[in-house]
Parts: C-alpha cells; structure tokens; sequence
C-alpha cells in the first residue's frame, strides 16, 4: 500500500469541514488506511474518535496529506510541511482552487482512483525570505506562492533598489514589488499586471505595484537567482508571505530571497492539465 498512513487537515472554523472529512475519514479507514486527524482541524470542527497529530507528527508520520480548503490553506501547509517530503493533495472548498484541485462533490471517486496509484505528480519549489538589517538576519520563512514589499497604511510611496546576483536592476519608487513563484504566479502577481508561468518553469518574476515610472515592467529570473531588495526609503513598509505572514520593514533594510533547498509534492487526479484548469478557473473562451 503506498499511502499506508493519511493525514486529514481541513481549514480552520469553517462549517463545510467537519462531515466532509468524517465521510473521507471512514472511507481510508473501510479501505484499511490509518488515519490521523491533524490536532487544530479536529478542535475546530469538533472531530472525536480518531487519532490526533500536531503538523510536525503529521510529517514524521504520515506518507500523505489531504488538505480539505481553498489555496489558502494549501499555502500554510505546503509551508508547513516541505521540509518533510509528505506529498499533498488538496481538496476544494474555496473559490477558485488553483492547488486544491479535487472537487468535494467527486471527493471519495477521485480517492480511490488516486490511491490505486492513478495520479500525476508535480514537484513545486518555494523561497526562503531573509530579512538583514544593519548586516544582521533578524527574521526568516518560507514562502509558496509569493513574497510582497509593500507600503503600509500610508498613501506614500516606497522607495526601493532591486539586485539579482549581485548586480543592479533598477530602483523604483512605486506601492510595492511582487517577487512570485511560478505557482503565485496565477495570484497577486497575475491581479498587477504579472505573467503566468508554468508550473515546470525554473523561474521568478518580479512585478511592481503601481510603479510611478511606467516603464518598470515585470522581469522574470532563473529560480537559481538570489534576489536582493534594499529600501531606501518607506514609511510603515512590510514584507507579506503568502499574505499569511508579515514583518515590518525599516529604511535600510535588505530583502534576500533564495530558492529553498525542498520542493513541494503536489498529487494530482489523473489527466489533470493545466491548461485545462487555468482555462476553467479564468474563463478562457466564454462568450462575452
């Protein structure tokens, strides 16, 4: 059996979550799975009978996750649980479901298929955001999707200078700038103006917010590329994680972004294409 022990996390506080998983749950077990319930998904929706695990047990344990939730959640446990291998599947209960990719209407047909070891397979890479003030690392994580410099609740615009590899890009005065992944690349990149990039493609792309000067365009680098951002100057500016995690940033401050050692797992239904579901999700080829 390939998946001997599955990991159930469902995002927090939602209604949707608790029967859904206790349906998925008793389906692994008839099929002779064990089953562990991650330890906030079964206090938040009340879950009992079933064996509890912290996100840490889960990825010394389990030989696979099921995240029942949208994107959101898939991103805080995707960077939660790299660094164990555990593969992932996401199951959707959100809007648009570009990494939970499994419908729940067809939840426990596409299950079985999936666990008779009918599936694709992708791997996908994150960044480790370091943040150097007065040359000392004073914060550091890990990011999926995309990391955001980016002014506070001040109307004023930040100033920036942006290094790859040592030499100088540009600086820029603007909202902000998106350094994204090629899987946030369909999210806040996308929304200012950003390319898509392929999930295989080996690369970031850099995209301003709002840029006085028209001509700052998006860029995209080798993923093998130390980005480095030094701001010069900002009034309450911060960096954003996935738009999960935020630290505040001061004048001087460096931004090093480098491609993290581990990759994400992410296990698809067979004949997944993703052509197919950017063209679902964004609604490519209706009629206007």
């Amino acid at each position: 059996m390939p998946f001997e022990t599955i990991a159930l996390i469902g995002k927090y506080n939602s209604q949707e979550v608790g029967d859904s998983l206790l349906r998925l749950a008793s389906f692994l077990l008839n099929r002779n799975h064990k089953v562990l319930i991650e330890t906030r998904t079964a206090e938040s929706a009340a879950i009992s009978g079933y064996p509890v695990a912290t996100l840490e047990e889960i990825g010394a344990q389990a030989d696979l996750a099921v995240v029942m939730g949208g994107d959101g959640t898939m991103l805080n446990i995707a960077c939660s649980l790299f660094s164990y291998e555990v593969p992932l599947v996401g199951i959707n209960l959100g809007r648009l479901g570009f990494l939970a990719d499994v419908s729940l209407d067809t939840m426990l047909e596409t299950m079985e298929e999936m666990l008779k070891g009918e599936f694709e397979s992708e791997e996908r890479f994150l960044v480790t955001v370091t943040v150097r003030r007065q040359g000392e690392n004073i914060f550091e994580a890990n990011a999926f999707n995309d990391a955001v410099v980016s002014k506070g609740a001040t109307a004023r615009l930040i100033e920036l200078e942006v290094f790859v590899d040592g030499q100088f890009v540009y600086s820029q005065r603007s909202d902000g700038l998106i350094i994204s992944t090629p899987t946030g690349s369909t999210a806040y990149a996308l929304s200012s103006g950003g390319p898509i990039l392929h999930p295989t493609l080996e690369a970031l792309v850099l995209v301003p917010i709002c840029p006085h000067t028209l001509s700052n365009r998006p860029i995209a680098v080798n993923s093998e590329s130390t980005v480095e951002i030094l701001l010069i100057h900002a009034n309450d500016a911060r960096v954003h994680l996935d738009g999960q995690r935020h630290f505040d940033l001061q004048a001087n401050d460096w931004v090093i972004l480098r491609r993290a050692p581990q990759t994400v797992r992410l296990l698809h239904p067979e004949g997944h294409s993703y052509y197919d579901m950017l063209r679902q999700k964004l609604h490519w080829g209706e009629k206007l």
